[in-house]
């Protein structure tokens, strides 16, 4: 679950980069007279974005531990015998959620109360759904999206399986996989001479 959340708050990384360039106030004067204006006003005048750093810090943790947890992947593996990208997963998260939410007026309380409302119902929704993988983070990082079906060692074929990969997967490919989720692997592609 913590991975999940983790995941999903990397998914909105582009969000929160967004927010911090909308919302920073930071006073920017460069004459020989400029006069720091302190830390505590830093901090009170920018609680948004030290909550949208915050966020990215957990997200950036969350893809180490990510990265880390595949180069730790068992030698399971399995055979794919039916493929589908599904790449376009990603662009349906950005422009449905990560878009619209940057329009928001973060001048105003409410709205503030309401985007943090509307985060957590989405991240609750993804999360509980499974949807955590359609993450335009990792596509921008060179991640692959598949729908797989595949042939077991044991000679089990199991249908509806998703693929996240750096890889370039086809069919008959045979691929390691560290399972993040019942029906959500990270994969990568098994070479021939392995």
């Amino acid at each position: 679950m913590i991975r999940k959340i983790g995941l999903f708050l990397l998914s909105l990384w582009l969000l929160f980069v967004l927010i911090i360039l909308i919302t920073a106030k930071i006073p920017l004067d460069v004459s020989l007279n400029a006069v720091f204006v302190g830390w505590r006003f830093l901090a009170v005048n920018n609680i948004i974005p030290i909550f949208c750093l915050i966020a990215l810090t957990i997200g950036y943790i969350s893809y180490r531990d990510f990265i880390h947890q595949i180069k730790g992947t068992p030698e399971l593996s399995f055979k794919v015998k039916e493929i589908e990208k599904i790449d376009y997963e990603h662009l349906t998260f950005l422009t449905t959620y990560i878009i619209p939410l940057v329009c928001f007026q973060f001048d105003n309380l409410r709205y503030i109360f309401a985007f943090l409302i509307i985060l957590f119902v989405i991240g609750s929704i993804y999360i509980r759904t499974d949807l955590f993988y359609a993450n335009p983070t990792l596509a921008i990082l060179n991640f692959r999206i598949y729908k797989v079906s595949g042939e077991f060692r044991n000679g089990e074929t199991r249908q509806n399986k998703i693929l996240i990969s750096k890889d370039l997967i086809e069919k008959e490919d045979r691929v390691k996989y560290y399972k993040l989720d019942e029906r959500i692997y990270y994969a990568t592609k098994v070479n021939s001479n392995d």
